[in-house]
Protein backbone atom coordinates (compact mmCIF):
# COMPACT_ATOMS: atom_id res chain seq x y z
CA UNK A 1 0.00 0.00 0.00
CA UNK A 2 1.07 3.29 -0.93
CA UNK A 3 0.67 6.84 0.25
CA UNK A 4 -0.04 8.62 -2.85
CA UNK A 5 -3.95 8.40 -2.34
CA UNK A 6 -4.54 11.56 -4.93
CA UNK A 7 -4.16 8.75 -7.37
CA UNK A 8 -6.74 6.78 -6.31
CA UNK A 9 -10.37 7.18 -7.26
CA UNK A 10 -12.92 7.61 -5.00
CA UNK A 11 -13.89 4.07 -5.01
CA UNK A 12 -10.61 3.16 -4.66
CA UNK A 13 -10.22 5.10 -1.80
CA UNK A 14 -13.51 4.11 -0.41
CA UNK A 15 -11.59 0.68 -0.28
CA UNK A 16 -8.77 1.66 1.58
CA UNK A 17 -8.53 0.81 5.67
CA UNK A 18 -9.19 2.96 7.91
CA UNK A 19 -6.61 1.82 10.25
CA UNK A 20 -4.00 1.92 7.79
CA UNK A 21 -4.45 6.04 6.82
CA UNK A 22 -5.20 6.88 10.30
CA UNK A 23 -2.12 4.99 11.46
CA UNK A 24 -0.31 7.22 8.99
CA UNK A 25 -1.74 10.86 10.02
CA UNK A 26 -1.32 10.23 13.34
CA UNK A 27 2.20 9.58 12.91
CA UNK A 28 3.16 12.48 10.41
CA UNK A 29 0.98 14.72 12.95
CA UNK A 30 2.73 13.94 16.07
CA UNK A 31 6.37 14.16 14.19
CA UNK A 32 5.16 17.52 12.76
CA UNK A 33 3.50 18.68 16.17
CA UNK A 34 6.86 17.73 17.62
CA UNK A 35 9.61 19.13 15.53
CA UNK A 36 7.75 22.24 15.54
CA UNK A 37 7.70 22.10 19.33
CA UNK A 38 11.74 21.36 19.16
CA UNK A 39 12.30 24.38 17.26
CA UNK A 40 10.88 26.90 19.46
CA UNK A 41 12.83 24.73 22.58
CA UNK A 42 10.51 22.45 23.92
CA UNK A 43 8.85 19.04 23.81
CA UNK A 44 5.50 18.04 23.65
CA UNK A 45 6.10 15.76 27.27
CA UNK A 46 7.50 18.81 28.74
CA UNK A 47 4.27 21.05 27.54
CA UNK A 48 2.40 18.07 28.84
CA UNK A 49 3.48 18.15 32.37
CA UNK A 50 2.98 21.77 32.69
CA UNK A 51 -0.17 21.07 31.73
CA UNK A 52 -1.06 18.72 33.92
CA UNK A 53 0.63 20.66 37.07
CA UNK A 54 -1.62 23.83 36.28
CA UNK A 55 -4.59 24.69 38.20
CA UNK A 56 -5.29 26.97 35.70
CA UNK A 57 -5.05 24.15 32.50
CA UNK A 58 -5.89 20.35 33.28
CA UNK A 59 -4.98 19.66 36.94
CA UNK A 60 -8.15 20.25 39.16
CA UNK A 61 -6.11 21.81 41.80
CA UNK A 62 -2.71 22.40 41.11
CA UNK A 63 -1.44 20.01 43.69
CA UNK A 64 1.75 18.18 42.81
CA UNK A 65 2.56 15.08 41.68
CA UNK A 66 4.78 12.27 41.27
CA UNK A 67 6.34 10.74 37.91
CA UNK A 68 4.15 7.63 38.23
CA UNK A 69 0.81 9.57 38.84
CA UNK A 70 1.73 11.97 36.29
CA UNK A 71 2.18 9.15 33.78
CA UNK A 72 -1.37 7.88 34.79
CA UNK A 73 -2.54 10.80 34.30
CA UNK A 74 -1.53 11.12 30.56
CA UNK A 75 -1.66 7.62 30.35
CA UNK A 76 -3.31 7.60 26.91
CA UNK A 77 -1.24 10.20 24.90
CA UNK A 78 2.11 9.54 25.95
CA UNK A 79 4.35 7.58 23.07
CA UNK A 80 6.62 4.60 24.52
CA UNK A 81 9.49 6.71 23.73
CA UNK A 82 8.30 9.45 26.33
CA UNK A 83 10.53 9.23 29.41
CA UNK A 84 9.06 11.88 31.73
CA UNK A 85 11.21 11.58 34.42
CA UNK A 86 13.70 12.74 31.95
CA UNK A 87 11.70 15.65 31.13
CA UNK A 88 10.68 16.92 34.01
CA UNK A 89 14.42 16.91 35.09
CA UNK A 90 14.73 19.92 32.39
CA UNK A 91 11.94 21.70 33.74
CA UNK A 92 13.41 21.39 37.29
CA UNK A 93 16.50 22.70 35.78
CA UNK A 94 14.97 25.84 34.20
CA UNK A 95 12.98 26.42 37.41
CA UNK A 96 9.96 25.75 35.82
CA UNK A 97 8.91 23.21 38.33
CA UNK A 98 10.07 21.80 42.04
CA UNK A 99 10.31 18.52 44.08
CA UNK A 100 9.58 18.17 47.29
CA UNK A 101 10.24 16.11 49.73
CA UNK A 102 7.78 13.11 48.83
CA UNK A 103 8.87 13.14 45.29
CA UNK A 104 5.90 15.64 43.73
CA UNK A 105 6.28 17.89 41.03
CA UNK A 106 5.23 21.19 41.39
CA UNK A 107 4.71 24.00 39.00
CA UNK A 108 5.99 27.40 39.86
CA UNK A 109 5.62 30.83 38.92
CA UNK A 110 8.43 30.87 35.92
CA UNK A 111 6.52 27.47 34.97
CA UNK A 112 3.28 28.71 34.83
CA UNK A 113 4.15 31.55 32.60
CA UNK A 114 5.94 29.25 30.57
CA UNK A 115 3.03 26.89 29.70
CA UNK A 116 1.14 29.90 29.29
CA UNK A 117 3.61 31.29 26.62
CA UNK A 118 4.13 27.71 24.91
CA UNK A 119 0.40 27.30 24.50
CA UNK A 120 0.37 30.39 22.29
CA UNK A 121 2.26 28.59 19.41
CA UNK A 122 -0.76 26.27 19.23
CA UNK A 123 -2.71 28.22 17.18
CA UNK A 124 0.40 28.05 14.51
CA UNK A 125 0.96 24.59 14.64
CA UNK A 126 -2.86 23.57 14.40
CA UNK A 127 -3.62 26.61 11.44
CA UNK A 128 -0.54 24.55 9.86
CA UNK A 129 -1.78 21.41 9.97
CA UNK A 130 -5.25 22.31 9.17
CA UNK A 131 -4.17 24.35 5.86
CA UNK A 132 -6.25 23.65 3.20
CA UNK A 133 -8.83 21.90 4.75
CA UNK A 134 -12.25 23.59 5.91
CA UNK A 135 -13.78 23.18 9.12
CA UNK A 136 -16.95 21.80 8.28
CA UNK A 137 -14.57 19.23 6.17
CA UNK A 138 -13.06 18.72 9.18
CA UNK A 139 -15.39 18.67 11.44
CA UNK A 140 -17.28 15.64 8.92
CA UNK A 141 -13.72 13.61 9.15
CA UNK A 142 -14.20 13.71 13.39
CA UNK A 143 -17.53 12.58 13.13
CA UNK A 144 -16.94 10.01 10.82
CA UNK A 145 -14.08 8.54 13.44
CA UNK A 146 -15.94 8.70 16.07
CA UNK A 147 -18.77 6.43 14.19
CA UNK A 148 -16.51 4.08 13.30
CA UNK A 149 -15.30 3.67 16.83
CA UNK A 150 -18.55 3.06 18.00
CA UNK A 151 -19.11 1.01 15.46
CA UNK A 152 -15.87 -1.59 16.99
CA UNK A 153 -17.83 -1.27 20.33
CA UNK A 154 -15.52 1.43 21.68
CA UNK A 155 -16.57 4.76 23.16
CA UNK A 156 -16.11 8.12 21.15
CA UNK A 157 -14.46 10.63 23.78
Amino acid sequence: MTTTAPHLSDAELASQPAAYWTGLAYEALIAFTRARQAELGFTQPQFWLLRNLSKNDISPDGHGMTIPELRDAMSTYLRPEDDLAAEAEVLLERGWLTRDGDGRLWLTEAGEEARVGLKQHGPAIRDRIHHGIDDADYVTTLKVLQQMIRNTGRTAA
